[in-house]
């Protein structure tokens, strides 16, 4: 009969034996950062987890406890990585949902120099796609889709779709349109400012190429101060986005105080009201 083979189990502390989030008090002393190559390697563990499991075991467990430490990798991470680290315990979550963290995670693809503004919901850090930033052209005289499809090197139904046009026709009530972006590098070092768009009804981060967003109601219209020619471009050009007659855009035109945007907003308002009202 064979010995009989006596392995000894390896000796665990309650401290190596703990999960992340019990690590916060250990962690909160720590204050040396790892510097040079220990730095880069934890980079590559936290951003590698399909390949690296966390545990108090690894190396760089106690370290990777430390906030400045934590600091210092996180913001080397995508938009991707930086969710994944978030999940990971109390601490991480803490550390990468920092506003300097979260923005400087969206904005470094681009090499963007300034974000101003705040979102409404924390998701739109989420995703930093080229999606997420369009530009803001005020729309003149003589402005189509199509035209601003050519000028812009973009496809017309992506125009459309970002702003919810259903036809070439709603241009004619807005004072602007965002433009998909097609060529990324006209972000670089550049001022976006975040906006919820109310035809687009999403947030976008906007780009100005002339100047910034203006301050103040410029939609509204002193309309004694109007050329002939002018009310006359105006009433044309809200006749042909409601598809009523001259009289009837002049009617909304002077409820909204001269704002051709308020305007046609009346206008849809009681349009609604009389479809609901012909249903009951």
């Amino acid at each position: 009969m064979l010995p009989r083979t006596h392995t000894r189990e390896p000796h665990l502390s309650e401290s190596q034996m703990g999960c992340c989030c019990d690590q916060n008090d250990v962690g909160e002393s720590l204050t040396e950062p790892l510097a040079g190559d220990e730095a880069i390697s934890a980079v590559i563990f936290v951003s590698d987890f399909s390949a690296v499991t966390i545990s108090p075991m690894n190396s760089h467990f106690m370290a990777l406890a430390c906030r400045d430490t934590l600091r210092l990798i996180f913001q080397k991470l995508s938009v991707a990585d930086l969710a994944r680290a978030s999940c990971v315990c109390r601490l991480w979550n803490s550390v990468s949902g920092e506003e300097d963290m979260v923005v400087r995670a969206f904005t470094s693809p681009w090499r963007i120099k300034e974000v101003v503004g705040k979102p409404a919901s924390g998701s739109f850090w989420r995703d930093n796609g080229i999606w997420k930033f369009a530009i803001s052209h005020r729309i003149s005289r003589g402005d189509s889709v199509t035209s601003l499809a050519v000028k812009y090197s973009v496809q017309v139904m992506d125009i459309k779709r970002l702003n919810n046009m259903m036809s070439d026709h709603g241009i004619y009530s807005r004072e602007r349109l965002l433009i998909p972006i097609s060529n990324p590098d006209i972000l670089v070092n550049s001022t976006c400012y975040i906006e919820l768009d109310t035809y687009a009804k999403r947030e976008v981060a906007v780009l100005y190429l002339e100047g910034g967003p203006e301050s103040g109601p410029a939609s509204t219209l002193n309309l004694s101060t109007l050329s002939a020619e002018g009310k006359r471009r105006l009433i044309n050009s809200l006749r042909r986005s409601m598809q009523v007659d001259d009289g009837t855009a002049q009617y909304y035109l002077a409820v909204a105080e001269g704002n051709p945007r308020a305007a046609f907003s009346e206008f849809s308002a009681d349009l609604r009201w009389e479809r609901q009202a012909g249903q009951s």
